[in-house]
């Protein structure tokens, strides 16, 4: 079954210019060598104004919807009126939109500054939905939609593909990879690849980390003393991960090296060093207040303290 991906970009009169042509090339020329290329089809508009969209869903019926430009937070995304001029179009109409058409569209991807409140309003009824929770840069926006794609075509889901976008920003030397957010509709049941298009979601897999937890384990490996800078190598070393790769492993505070190495761990979706940095956690928090919450986490991750 071939998947189509429709890129919506705008960058009106008056905006500050985005490198959109781009974005679309490297997104194209990913998914065209793409192990699973035969699987896909892509359909990209320029220039496009509110009409457009529905007039492309229509017609179109793709799987993926790819917004590239700009937002503006509660006043919404930016598209063009009949002059190229601004036209904003906010969470509530977009979210409309998508419940019509909730049974082809599986994923959205709004790559625009401040693009959250419509990623929740459309995860009402698409099951994945990536927004950006600030403004992101034109080399971070690019960035994360090469890795996202890359991963897309090579059979990946897409929770697996938004924490490859995430990671590759990393890997840009670009300080942004939490500025995308992945939402997901409250009853999703199914998850999608390119390589297997709809498949149900394992139960038994790991679960996603949520905010809470990676402040947890965060705080704990400060409190441990794992994070001071004479024991920082080792853990990494104990934890499976090269220390030379970490540029935030020597120039930052206790705090910050904490907060970079689960951000890290989280973003490459590394489970079983997760699991590793609960286990050195607790030894020091085996007992007390704390032992449940690293068991919460220890059942989420799927691995054995």
């Amino acid at each position: 079954m071939v998947q189509t991906t429709l890129i919506l970009t705008a960058n009106p009169k008056g905006t500050s210019q985005l490198r959109l042509d781009q974005e679309v090339r490297d997104i194209e020329e990913g998914l065209h060598r793409a192990k699973n290329r035969d699987q896909f089809a892509i359909k990209s508009l320029f220039a496009v104004r509110p009409r457009d969209i529905q007039r492309a869903m229509l017609d179109i019926n793709p799987a993926i919807v790819h917004f590239s430009g700009h937002g503006t937070g509660d006043e919404g995304l930016v598209f063009e009126d009949e002059t190229g001029s601004t036209k904003l179009v906010d969470g509530e109409a977009l979210g409309g939109l998508f419940e019509l058409f909730a049974e082809q569209v599986q994923c959205v991807v709004l790559n625009g500054c401040y693009s959250e409140v419509q990623a929740e309003a459309i995860a009402q009824h698409v099951n994945y939905v990536i927004g950006m929770k600030k403004a992101i840069g034109d080399k971070a926006a690019i960035e994360f939609a090469v890795g996202f794609y890359d991963a897309l075509g090579a059979g990946k889901p897409v929770e697996f593909a938004y924490k490859l976008g995430c990671a590759a920003i990393r890997l840009a030397g670009i300080s942004e990879q939490l500025t995308p957010v992945l939402k997901k509709k409250s009853n999703i049941e199914k998850t999608i690849s390119i390589e297997e298009p709809l498949t149900v979601t394992n139960k038994s897999e790991p679960e996603e980390l949520n905010d809470s937890d990676r402040k947890i384990l965060t705080d704990l490996l400060i409190r441990s003393g794992r994070a001071e800078y004479s024991a920082r190598k080792a853990l990494c070393i104990r934890i499976g991960i090269d220390p030379n790769k970490l540029e935030f492993l020597r120039q930052s505070t206790d705090a910050n090296f904490a907060l970079e190495l689960i951000d890290y761990l989280h973003s490459t979706d590394d489970q079983e060093a997760l699991g590793k940095v609960c286990n050195e956690i607790q030894v020091v928090f085996k007992r007390g207040k704390y032992a449940a919450d690293l068991e919460n986490i220890q059942s989420k991750l799927n691995v054995q303290l």
